[in-house]
């Protein structure tokens, strides 16, 4: 093993790591001792700060990478400073943490997750899986109309309260106070839909969050492990964080209170899905002896670009008071053109694209259109398709979103967790194997019944009132599913991956239709399939905690939209302003 204090050569000199930052930057960085508020202007580095103290802990204060925590918002973001800090510390820095919340939040579920009434291999529901199973709640377990009780509605409802930790009795009482029927409602959905989750041994994207909070509530002794551990914890865009985020990176700071965190107030942009931004504004009452340092000079804008923004933050009216500045030139003038209709802003966006290829031969992928919402990209597609302009749509039809893509996660998911009967539900008929929709009400009627999962319930088909040749159907697929449980023991994803592939009869059925769409399908099957084999060539099996399937799944459960950005593409970009943000 690396001996870290006794290397002999450190890859950087403290002069080297800070050479080239600005005095403000340089204080942040080597301010390593207790809480620590970074006020951090738009392009004014705080990315190379953050990474640099890292760096600097390492190489300079002697600090063990595994005791150092990072925590971003994106995947994407995460990767960069991985990156980073990989560039800036010779030995160690594959040991330092560095994830979005939800990804450090399944880390620690996939040691502990027993202790909150979960199994080490829970799965993490995709939203589609919960659209589908609120859908069902609402009509057949609640039965009312699901145009006048958008399940989507109840399903923003229940990430609202699990974003303020609030449980499903809390919920109710709430509601019931209230007298609203549709927040009634919806805390009703609210209990039936945690029940249901918890029989599927499966947590959605907000269960992540608030598991890893009941799990150091109810044991203080992983807490206390936890709090050992990260002995130094960085934030990044601290103002973003809602109350439970609020709530978990205070738990794990109250061992060494070497809690650095990144942000600004006037860049808080996710008040709509439970952002608090009185988060960074409250840091110094909640930790008294907290320095503050502001980063105000902006190396990405022009003089002029600045001079409006501050003008524009000016009117903020809850902000801690910061004027960012530059050295850069002061640059072009803002453009502001007020089109008549939808097609004429179109035409005017594409018009100074192609001048801006024609005269100072630009690329396509220099170019990125911001809007507020995706409805609004319509007819900026229809122009740019016109005008044969290459494009990405940020946010759009994902490759993990696809059908093909969906059914096999499916199965894999059944043999890391044989109970997780949306997945069950999913390809019980996928191909087509004469199990029709009556069959699997019953079921799930039967499952619900005796409380068990629908794998167990199959097991039991006998029983279920199911005619005998589509129960001999159903007796088959579990015994498939038994079977891949096995082989799994011994096989990696991509190995399974082929198994089920060819085992279910899923590339027969694709080949048999032989049709344009069919083909389509089978060429996405392959992209998965050097997916799993990039997993596997990756997957360090001396990790004794790990499990390949459980890991898999989970990485791919917590892609995001914005890490299907290729830079290289030479295209367009469209996203909405949060997409870019994010």
């Amino acid at each position: 093993m690396i001996d870290y204090f006794q290397r002999g050569l450190n890859n950087l000199t403290q002069n080297d790591l800070l050479n080239g930052m600005n005095d403000k930057q340089r204080e942040a960085v080597v301010c390593t001792e207790g809480p620590l508020l970074i006020m951090a202007g738009a392009g004014s580095g705080k990315t190379r700060v953050l990474t640099h103290r890292v760096a600097y802990l390492i190489e300079h204060q002697n600090v063990n990478p595994w005791n150092i925590l990072a925590i971003t918002f994106t995947n994407k973001a995460a990767r960069e400073m991985r990156e980073r800090i990989d560039r800036l510390v010779e030995y160690g820095s594959e040991a330092v943490w560095v994830s979005t919340f939800h990804a450090l939040c399944v880390r620690i579920l996939r040691r502990d997750a027993e202790k909150v009434g979960f199994s080490k291999a829970f799965t993490i529901g995709s939203p589609s899986e919960q659209k589908t199973l609120m859908k069902h709640i609402v009509a057949d377990t609640l039965n009312l109309d699901t145009k006048q009780y958008d399940p989507r509605s109840f399903l923003a409802s229940i990430s609202s309260w699990k974003n303020e930790l609030i449980e499903p009795e809390e919920a109710l009482l709430q509601a019931n106070a209230e007298a609203n029927p549709m927040e009634v409602a919806a805390a009703r959905a609210y209990q039936i839909y945690q029940d249901e989750l918890k029989k599927n041994q499966t947590m959605d994207f907000d269960d992540l969050i608030m598991k890893t909070i009941q799990l150091f509530e109810s044991s203080p002794e992983t807490l206390e492990f936890y709090q050992r551990k990260f002995r130094y914890i960085h934030v990044d865009e601290y103002q973003d964080t809602n109350e439970a985020q609020y709530r978990l990176v205070n738990m794990l700071a109250q061992g060494f209170r070497n809690l650095c965190v990144v942000g600004d107030a006037d860049q808080s942009i996710y008040g709509w899905r439970g952002a608090n931004m009185e988060n960074i504004l409250n840091f110094e009452k909640d930790y008294k002896d907290a320095t503050v340092i502001k980063l105000e000079q902006n190396y990405r804008s022009t003089k002029t670009i600045l001079q409006a923004a501050n003008e524009v933050i000016e009117h903020n009216l809850n902000r801690k008071d910061k004027t960012l500045w530059t050295e850069n030139e002061s640059g072009d003038k803002i453009t502001y053109y007020r089109a008549d209709n939808a097609a004429d802003e179109g035409y005017f966006v594409i018009k100074n694209i192609q001048k801006e290829i024609r005269e100072k031969h630009r690329s396509y992928n220099d170019f990125a259109i911001l809007y507020r919402t995706n409805a609004q990209s319509r007819t900026l597609e229809e122009t740019f398709v016109k005008a044969n302009i290459p494009y990405k749509l940020v946010g759009a039809h994902r490759f993990y979103d696809r059908k093909e893509i969906m059914d096999i996660l499916a199965y894999l998911r059944l043999v890391a967790n044989p109970d997780d009967s949306m997945s069950f539900a999913r390809v019980v008929n996928e191909p087509k194997r004469g199990i029709g929709a009556t069959s699997i009400t019953k079921l799930q009627n039967f499952a619900d019944m005796h409380g068990i999962s629908l794998y167990e319930a199959g097991k039991s088909v006998d029983l279920t009132g199911i005619p005998a040749r589509t129960a001999k159907k159903i007796t088959e697929f579990c015994d498939m599913l038994k079977l891949f449980h096995q082989v799994q023991k011994q096989a990696t994803i991509t190995e399974m991956t082929e198994q089920i592939l060819s085992i279910t009869g899923y590339q027969k059925a694709l080949n048999d239709a032989n049709t344009l769409e069919a083909k389509g399908r089978l060429e996405n099957l392959e992209e998965f399939l050097s997916v799993t084999k990039e997993f596997d060539e990756n997957w360090d099996p001396e990790d004794e905690e790990s499990d390949p399937f459980t890991d898999f799944l989970a990485d791919l459960a917590l892609v995001s939209d914005q890490d299907g950005v290729d830079q290289n593409d030479d295209v367009v970009t469209l996203m909405t302003l949060h997409a870019a943000k994010g």
